[in-house]
């Protein structure tokens, strides 16, 4: 790893002052990009500002109709959480599904939505379920947040603070994990509204990282079941291929994953 300077704000004006006044700063959350990225001399800011131990970072509030988590809020803390599995129990399956107890106590939602990996967990469930980002400058919808591969609408030293999501009437959660490493190869979030709407997300198997699947919306939105999407297909020209899998392989995966998400609908179970 390259030298750089460790610093650890306990406000939000503090974390902003030091990325303001370094010339090269990179914010630390849960650190399972960045710190691999830094041992392999992929990056090598002069300054990590750790945001974990920002009160205003961390912490899960459920309401009549959100649940509010704090961006520094561990993976562990969300799966745990009983009021979060009362409100959008595929919430809490999503999270206990991410790497493993290790990468669960360390890795933060915050860290997770705003890296925006292709193959994220989290990016799934905040675009199916509507959610609403807040930053210390703004508020962003799910639908503008994504802006494609390890892309959002974060500007330069914006911090993401919490994240609120709409409380589903339903909703299902699904992934193929890679052995390895548990990242998804193809995972779906899905959830009807209380307005009645259909959202299907798919993570870990698009070329430009997690989208909507409209078609798979269309088709839930009369007839919640698995078999409403028997024929459903996605062009495999639009999928990811690596040496995990083609993507003719990752388009038949998002088509399995949705139908187990809709088997999955109302349940913490991930298959």
């Amino acid at each position: 790893m390259y030298a750089t300077t460790y610093h650890r704000p306990k406000t939000i004006a503090e974390a902003v002052a030091l990325y303001e006044g370094s010339e090269d700063a990179s914010y630390l959350s849960g650190g399972h990009t960045l710190i691999p990225a830094l041992k392999n001399r992929l990056a090598a800011p002069q300054h990590l500002i750790d945001v974990r131990a920002i009160p205003e970072l961390s912490g899960i509030a459920v309401t009549a109709d959100r649940v509010v988590i704090g961006a520094a809020t561990r993976h562990a803390a969300v799966a745990g959480s009983q009021d979060v599995k009362a409100a959008i129990p595929a919430l809490c399956g999503l999270a206990g599904s991410i790497g493993d107890v290790q990468v669960r106590h360390m890795g933060t939602i915050g860290g997770s939505t705003a890296n925006n990996d292709p193959a994220a967990d989290y990016p799934s469930a905040v675009l199916s379920l509507d959610a609403v980002l807040h930053t210390d400058r703004r508020v962003l919808s799910a639908d503008d947040f994504f802006q494609g591969l390890y892309t959002t609408a974060l500007e330069p030293g914006e911090i993401l603070v919490r994240i609120e999501f709409r409380i589903p009437e339903i909703a299902g959660y699904a992934k193929f994990r890679n052995p390895a490493s548990r990242y998804s190869m193809a995972a779906a979030f899905v959830s009807r509204h209380r307005d009645g709407k259909v959202r299907v997300a798919i993570t870990g198997a698009g070329n430009g990282g997690v989208f909507r699947w409209s078609e798979a919306e269309e088709r839930l939105a009369e007839d919640l079941t698995p078999a409403a999407l028997d024929g459903l297909a996605l062009d495999p020209s639009l999928m990811m291929g690596d040496m995990h899998a083609p993507a003719d392989y990752r388009a038949h995966l998002v088509a399995v994953m949705s139908r187990r998400a809709v088997e999955n609908l109302g349940r913490t179970y991930i298959l």
